[in-house]
């Protein structure tokens, strides 16, 4: 990509010139020319992942072979120390957390965990009508799964709280619409949701690393998330599930595996859970993906989470207004609310030929993404973005949909 020769703005040099976050950038390997607004899909290559990838493929696997196991390389308990880092991150102790299995998975550990543990005689799965699909086939699934004796009413996320009534069993809601990236009130809605007695479950992948969450804090139930989006895993990255620790007695686990008993080498016939959340990892540990997780979860072992949710919401601003006179004289609409308190890090507009416009921005450098069926939407992580690149990013924006390259209707 060619940046426009147009200087920076001085109050958005003033911003970068005294960013606590600006050392962080050097830490990711970005490509030359580009700048990425979508790690809200995928985030970048950590530095320190292709060393730590190459340690495990070479040393601890092609070396030591069955021995890491329980060896110096420990992958038996390579889950409970990404857990450990992940723990700050979500507010949650570290044996609240199993990691482990794709976030489809977790969130039908999650659900079935919920209604185990719900009052009896509740029939109703609250959610967002337009949550992320997954989270609303997992439900589907298990509600056929279990003979289809629940209701899945589905509502707007602006209608939460208004359909919390005393038939929820579980409020299933992810904490920021992946569409819109408008940021649900966590603490506000499970304190609502417990005022009815439902259980709740809260959707992290987009927050987790985006800004602090605290489930602890907030007495939210259960969580899950994923490890490739604002935790820079790489792509597949395991996901993860957390259970407050008052449930854990009391959660029914409804995939139970060899690796959650509390003696993994016994061979038992009989489940004895694991303590902790460890319960909840059925399977062989995914040794790869988790040393990936592990080593770019690093990229927060010195941050804090407030310097990061505060430079977030300054990018997020700073580029809304940037792309306000865009608004004047394009077929522009923003959909991400502007209130800080209702945003993550994200900000979205529809356009009729969003699909389009985004090809032609990633053309020319500038990495975003479309959402069906109009939705043009920009993701902004502070580790390694600046209000430089936000500059940038809307000086192309500019040029693209004030551009010839346009006249073919996508204007």
């Amino acid at each position: 990509m060619t940046l426009t020769t147009t200087p920076l703005p001085a109050d958005l040099l003033a911003l970068d010139t005294r960013d606590p976050l600006a050392h962080t950038r050097a830490d990711f390997l970005l490509p030359p020319g580009v700048i990425y607004l979508d790690g809200n899909s995928l985030g970048p290559l950590h530095r320190s992942v292709p060393a730590r990838l190459a340690h495990a493929a070479q040393h601890e696997w092609g070396d030591q072979l069955i021995r890491s196991w329980t060896g110096d390389a420990d992958w038996m308990h390579l889950p409970d120390r990404v857990a450990a880092k992940l723990a700050r991150l979500i507010g949650a102790q570290p044996h609240e957390i199993a990691v482990g299995d794709s976030t489809s998975v977790n969130v039908f550990k999650a659900l079935a965990a919920a209604l185990g543990i719900a009052p009896a005689g509740r029939r109703v799965i609250l959610t967002d009508a337009d949550n992320f699909p997954t989270d609303l086939y997992v439900a589907q699934g298990l509600n056929a799964l279990l003979g289809g004796g629940y209701e899945l009413r589905a509502v707007p996320n602006t209608e939460i709280a208004q359909h919390l009534t005393p038939d929820v069993a579980v409020m299933l809601l992810t904490e920021v619409d992946y569409r819109t990236g408008r940021r649900l009130d966590l603490g506000g809605l499970t304190a609502q949701a417990h005022a009815v007695g439902s259980v709740t479950i809260w959707d992290l992948a987009h927050s987790a690393g985006a800004f602090p969450v605290d489930l602890g804090g907030t007495g939210a139930d259960f969580a899950v998330g994923c490890g490739y989006k604002f935790l820079n895993g790489g792509p597949g990255a395991p996901g993860y599930l957390y259970v407050a620790g008052r449930h854990l007695d009391s959660a029914p686990i409804a995939i139970r595996g060899w690796m959650g008993h509390a003696d993994v080498f016994e061979m038992a016939r009989e489940f004895i859970p694991a303590p902790g959340a460890r319960r909840f990892v059925p399977g062989t540990p995914q040794v790869l993906g988790l040393s990936a997780l592990d080593a770019a979860l690093d990229a927060f072992a010195d941050v804090d989470m407030q310097d990061i949710r505060a430079k977030s919401l300054s990018l997020t601003s700073t580029f809304m207004a940037l792309m306000e006179p865009l608004l004047a004289r394009h077929p522009l609409e923003l959909v991400t609310p502007t209130a800080p308190d209702e945003r993550g890090s994200q900000v979205s507009y529809r356009h009729p030929h969003a699909r389009e416009v985004m090809g032609q921005l990633t053309a020319r450098g500038i990495i975003g993404d479309f959402r069906t069926p109009d939705i043009l939407r920009f993701g902004f992580t502070p580790l390694y973005l600046s209000h430089a690149d936000v500059w940038h990013a809307v000086q192309g924006i500019t040029a693209v949909l004030d551009g010839a390259a346009l006249d073919g209707g996508v204007a």
